[in-house]
């Protein structure tokens, strides 16, 4: 037993470490060509990339919904070792993305037409550029996914290498892209939403030859099993529920801010976007390799197990987001003044609110990834998506009564902290983890590093004037003031213990080595 929990959680920091390697080649040059591409497309263009592109991301929380209970399904048979079932679930699960990518594609080309002829605030002159822009956005939606079951096979065998290998093609068509768009005599927005497509297409394409080629379960029988589906549906149905007020907070206010304020807003809050998912993707890769552990210890029947990686995962996934997010938030116009030249006004203040707002969300991220593994949502979306919705209609409220347009943070912010304890009580309900797993060991231990480690950076932003010397002083303060709070309040005795064990042993193997 004690062997194979050291043999997941060595597979667990080896797909970390491949997975970090990934995203800081992404990294690096997505701050490159983001900046460029701003530039070569020019303010309002890229408003109305994100306008359109977030109207898009209004039907994602059907995608989502249908990767998620997916990916949960594979994973789960992979855990009982049950292979004609997963066969099942794999050919079912293809032939309903294909269907639904159709249905996808319907659907936007007919209610998304009207809707951005009619209802978008789009610049004069600029809106066939902006139906160019929605038919690739479609179409990459339907690719997407068709490729999500091939996708769900490669994480649930945690081959996470394949992600880290392939960020170095992706790296470099970015580069590519950025290039040719800068160059370009044709209109630059156009250019560039046509080859953001073909670079996606052959991404999937990549994702389908290399699973067919490795896993077993990959052999497509077009097939539709009504029951599995039904199964399957009912999982993704309730999932859906929940993941329609998420895209109704984001994509849905996105829509109300090009509504009330138009798409230099939009701007400001597609670049604020871009850096919070920075930071988010180191978050979304540490989960990416813990959360198949999550489900099948749960689906092997080792709750316990479950338990201890889900509350770790809780932990570390904010202490990852507040190492990377408390600087930028305290010097963010200094970054994006550094990063982009003249930024779009108020994507320092949209920044600082994403980057707060998303604390609240990631310290429950691994938790529902254990609500997730034990299969009953139908209660827990509901009283969830419930409250989450109220997000919407608030800032509706807000921006009609003549709010400003960073007042919707304001909102998510609140409502968000409080869905961590109502997720809580959810959560333990159904699984029966216990309060102080999480809101002493998880919860308490979170706020207390937040509150502590914020003390010193935030005296030094307040002592001295914007310069780069504060941004470097304020950065290392940071990191510093946050590690070793960390260490002393956010680690768990064993936790401290096995850090000192590995750094005695390295310390050892350095000075004794011949």
């Amino acid at each position: 037993m004690l062997q194979d929990i050291s043999s997941n959680n060595k597979r667990i920091a080896k797909n970390t470490f491949l997975l970090y390697c990934r995203m800081l080649i992404l990294l690096v040059v997505g701050l490159f060509t983001s900046r460029v591409i701003l530039q070569a497309l020019g303010v309002e263009n890229y408003g109305i990339l994100s306008v359109v592109v977030g109207f898009l991301g209004i039907f994602s929380f059907i995608t989502s919904s249908m990767t998620t209970a997916i990916g949960r399904f594979i994973t789960v048979e992979i855990g009982k070792n049950n292979l004609f079932r997963l066969k099942q679930v794999f050919s079912t699960s293809v032939t309903v993305q294909f269907l639904m990518g159709i249905l996808i594609l319907f659907i936007v080309e007919t209610f998304g037409y009207w809707f951005l002829q009619t209802k978008m605030n789009i610049p004069a002159g600029r809106e066939t550029a902006a139906l160019w822009c929605l038919h690739c956005a479609a179409i990459s939606s339907a690719l997407t996914l068709f490729t999500t079951p091939f996708q769900s096979c490669i994480i649930a065998h945690e081959k996470m290498g394949v992600f880290a290998y392939l960020s170095l093609f992706e790296a470099f068509m970015k580069l590519l892209i950025c290039y040719l768009v800068f160059v370009s005599p044709a209109d630059k927005l156009i250019t560039y939403a046509i080859l953001l497509v073909m670079v996606n297409f052959l991404n999937i394409s990549f994702y389908i030859i290399y699973s067919l080629r490795k896993f077993e379960e990959c052999t497509f029988v077009f097939t539709f099993d009504r029951w599995l589906f039904k199964e399957i549906w009912n999982f993704a149905g309730w999932n859906m529920f929940g993941n329609g007020a998420w895209i109704l907070n984001t994509q849905g206010v996105n829509m109300l801010l090009n509504i009330y304020f138009g798409v230099i807003v939009n701007a400001a809050r597609g670049i604020a976007d871009q850096v919070n998912n920075i930071i988010l993707m180191f978050v979304n890769n540490f989960m990416m390799a813990l959360n198949p552990q999550i489900t099948k210890s749960y689906a092997a029947g080792d709750k316990e197990y479950a338990y201890s990686l889900a509350c770790r995962g809780s932990r570390f996934s904010f202490y990852i987001m507040y190492l990377l997010g408390l600087p930028l938030m305290i010097e963010a116009k200094q970054i994006l003044q550094l990063w982009l030249g003249t930024p779009p006004e108020q994507s320092d203040a949209f920044l600082v609110w994403i980057i707060l707002s998303s604390f609240t969300t990631t310290i429950g991220n691994t938790i529902g990834t254990l609500q997730m593994a034990q299969g009953n949502i139908k209660r827990y979306q509901t009283i969830m998506t419930s409250f989450a919705s109220l997000i919407f209609p608030f800032t509706w409220i807000a921006y009609y009564l003549g709010g400003t347009p960073i007042y919707t943070y304001y909102i998510f912010a609140f409502i968000y902290w409080c869905l961590i304890f109502l997720r809580f009580r959810l959560v333990h309900t159904s699984t029966g983890i216990s309060y102080h797993q999480y809101l002493v060991g998880v919860v308490l231990r979170c706020h207390i590093v937040g509150i502590v480690s914020a003390i010193i950076p935030l005296l030094i932003a307040l002592i001295m004037y914007p310069s780069f010397l504060r941004l470097l002083l304020v950065c290392i303060a940071s990191t510093t003031s946050i590690v070793l709070t960390i260490y002393t309040i956010g680690l768990e005795k064993s936790e401290r213990a096995m850090i000192i064990s590995k750094v005695r042993s390295t310390l050892y193997t350095l000075t004794h080595n011949d």
